[in-house]
């Protein structure tokens, strides 16, 4: 729980090196891995001058030993949102958010076009093995989900409290709405689910969240090594505090092999179709 899983693009250069899917990230050029750093924090250790190789210790499956691979940088654009209407059940839309950057609030808004142009009823919203992102970004997506009101509260270090708000913006049509949560869902994508989930307009499906809800400035020491303090927390809009307690699911469902429990169970929900599994 927590851990960096990697999954690399098919014929890019991560694949050639060797990484394999399930692959867990234990350090970048040497600095171990760590539960404080942040999916952004790893992300700004690895890249680096394009062409410039990255050294990446990986932990594969139970093995003993690490896996030391070599990865040269390249530009890649991937997608932090993917959408689809699910086949075998066509009034259901399905959206999922890898991670929250600066592109994802228009690829969620082309995903929602898509999917009212197909005529749909229902929507998954997919936020598992979400490690965050973007705090403005997350913002912006709970904000197409929501009319008004509160998304996030800042508990500062000095007991203060800034609240964040929906902010203007283009709403999804009023789909009756699951969100699907795991472990690695957090930090970004537990605002979103947190925010859904007090304010009515969703109920989460699957497994706790890993409970990523501190903001940190990290220190460089003269050492080489670094100090991580932190100085806010975030809570939920029914004050519900993320960090180190994480959401939970208002239906637990587990993944299992071969069959994606959660998302059935969120098609159930949403149906009523108690024969779905």
């Amino acid at each position: 729980q927590g851990n960096i899983v990697l999954k690399p693009m098919p014929g890019r250069a991560a694949e050639a090196a060797g990484i394999q899917e399930g692959d867990i990230l234990a350090a970048v050029d040497g600095v171990a891995i760590t539960p404080e750093l942040s999916q952004d924090q790893v992300l700004d250790m690895i890249r680096g001058p394009i062409g410039e190789p990255v050294e990446l210790q990986l932990q594969r499956g139970d093995a003993a030993d690490l896996v030391v691979v070599s990865v040269v940088r390249e530009r890649v654009e991937t997608p932090s949102v993917e959408w689809m209407v699910l086949e075998e059940t066509p009034t259901v839309g399905y959206i999922a958010i890898h991670q929250f950057t600066e592109r994802t609030v228009d690829e969620l808004d082309s995903a929602i076009e898509d999917l009212d142009n197909a005529g749909i009823s229902f929507l998954v919203l997919d936020l598992r093995h979400n490690g965050g992102g973007l705090l403005q970004s997350s913002i912006d997506v709970a904000s197409r989900f929501l009319s008004d009101g509160v998304v996030l509260f800042e508990r500062k270090k000095d007991g203060s409290r800034e609240t964040y708000r929906v902010v203007t913006a283009p709403r999804a049509p009023s789909w009756p709405t699951a969100v699907l949560v795991d472990g690695a869902t957090a930090s970004a994508a537990e605002i979103v689910a947190g925010a859904l989930q007090d304010r009515g307009r969703a109920q989460l499906v699957g497994e706790k969240t890993y409970g990523k809800g501190s903001v940190q400035l990290i220190r460089d020491l003269s050492d080489g090594s670094s100090v991580h303090v932190t100085v806010a927390r975030w809570q939920t809009p029914n004050g519900h505090e993320i960090n180190g307690v994480g959401l939970t699911p208002d239906i637990e469902a587990l993944h299992q092999d071969d069959i994606d429990a959660p998302l059935a169970a969120a098609i159930r929900l949403l149906t009523g179709n108690v024969a779905q599994n």
